[in-house]
């Protein structure tokens, strides 16, 4: 007897009518019309059963600190900078855990079952690391937390920042990140992409680094994280987050860049959120929109993922783990309307970013982890007009989260009161 069968069930894929079969946590079958005794049976109801969501770029250890000290005015990145520098001589590892744990509550209740973590490691004590590893044992039987070790305030402005970030590795975070635009020239940020990928290549991790979140077209060190990729064999491991100074840069260099970064097969994470909220701030009118060549990316055949980045911290004030308005905000920056272009912004959140995190058993196919989210939804584009309800939420085929389905009580005059699903799901 099987543990669990989801029967009656779309995927993402255009399938319908699809049954999923678990046993002892992983899949076992997927066929249409599936029948078999099981322990327990979900019936979909023809909705949308979808791999869960998967954040590729996220700051846990400021999540939820919106206020503290105070709030960012400008709304400008270095602002968000200078805040987090005053709210860090006063974070404690309590306060620390106590909301990337209440972040991860909301991720899990939106379906969002993976994220990469970038932390800050330029505090001394590496108070952050030691919070979230902590956070990352704690939450691990449901939630599978990637630490990046990242030097907020720069690698070569502190003598100290390298060994720092040696020293998280060595405790055990996962992998190796850098912010090159952050050093005080271009020179030393080349510098700073070498020491890092070097290291990297020197402990088989993989590379997830802030690169060119700028408006400035001449910040082109993703032209030095490409070349660093393929001169230390590290191709398929390293990722370019934000890259947003693409977005400015003329399209002949782009040309040349795209091929670069494709020789390289590095990876890419757009922000669509935060990057239309902190790039063009300096602009009057036009105001560039920031976040970097989504579409020509993809069209060079380069695996793109978007990422949620901040959630009510010193850098944006909203947020709220829902990986379907990003995909959603993506959408609209990228002016993705087609129905490829949208389903895409769909694969941005789930199949792509799991790619570049390597999640091993990710999917809905034998074999994979038994983890997926049952969406009130026929398919990925209505998911992300809709922002879908998540109507149950799989761990290793366990229920871990639920939520009721949308529905509005309509009580309309000169008609009879009416129960209608949400716009789409009519009856």
């Amino acid at each position: 007897m099987l543990d669990l069968l989801v029967r009656n069930a779309r995927l993402p894929d255009g399938r319908r009518a699809m049954g999923v079969a678990v046993e002892q946590g992983r899949i076992v079958a997927v066929a249409e019309g599936l029948d078999a005794p099981a322990h327990e049976v979900v019936d979909a109801g023809d909705m949308l059963l979808s791999p869960p969501f998967v954040d590729a770029h996220f700051h846990l250890d400021s999540t939820l600190s919106y206020g503290l000290p105070r709030v960012n005015q400008s709304g400008t990145l270095m602002e968000g900078v200078a805040l987090w520098g005053e709210l860090k001589p006063h974070l404690t590892q309590e306060a620390l855990v106590t909301r990337a744990l209440a972040y991860c509550d909301w991720a899990v209740a939106r379906g969002l079952l993976a994220i990469r973590s970038h932390v800050d490691i330029c505090d001394p004590q590496l108070l952050a690391v030691e919070a979230l590893l902590e956070v990352r044992r704690r939450v691990s039987p449901y939630l599978d937390l990637q630490l990046v070790a990242f030097p907020q305030d720069s690698l070569l402005n502190t003598p100290a920042t390298l060994a720092q970030l040696r020293r998280a590795l060595d405790l055990g975070v996962d992998v190796v990140g850098g912010a090159p635009h952050f050093e005080q020239t271009m020179a030393d940020g080349a510098t700073s992409v070498r020491l890092l990928c070097e290291l990297a290549a020197e402990r088989g991790l993989r590379v997830d680094m802030h690169c060119d979140e700028s408006d400035d077209p001449l910040s082109r060190h993703i032209e030095a994280l490409a070349s660093e990729t393929r001169r230390f064999g590290l191709q398929g491991r390293v990722t370019g987050s934000h890259l947003t100074s693409m977005h400015s840069m003329d399209n002949y260099y782009v040309s040349k860049l795209l091929r670069l970064m494709v020789d390289a097969g590095v990876h890419v994470v757009a922000n669509p959120l935060i990057n239309i909220t902190l790039q063009g701030r300096h602009d009057s009118y036009p105001k560039r929109r920031g976040m970097t060549r989504v579409p020509e990316l993809l069209a060079a055949g380069l695996t793109v993922a978007f990422g949620q980045d901040c959630v009510m911290d010193p850098w944006y004030p909203l947020g709220s783990g829902c990986m379907l308005e990003v995909a959603a905000m993506g959408l609209h920056v990228g002016q993705m309307t087609d129905q490829a272009g949208m389903r895409t912004c769909f694969d941005a959140v789930t199949t792509q970013p799991a790619r570049i995190l390597g999640l091993e058993g990710y999917g809905i196919a034998p074999g994979c982890q038994a983890d997926f989210v049952l969406l009130q939804a026929r398919d990925p584009v209505e998911a992300i007009r809709l922002r879908a309800a998540r109507l149950r939420v799989f761990r290793r085929g366990r229920c871990i989260a639920q939520s009721p389905m949308a529905t509005a009580q309509l009580r309309l005059e000169g008609r009879p009161a009416t129960t209608s699903f949400m716009p789409g799901l009519a009856g």
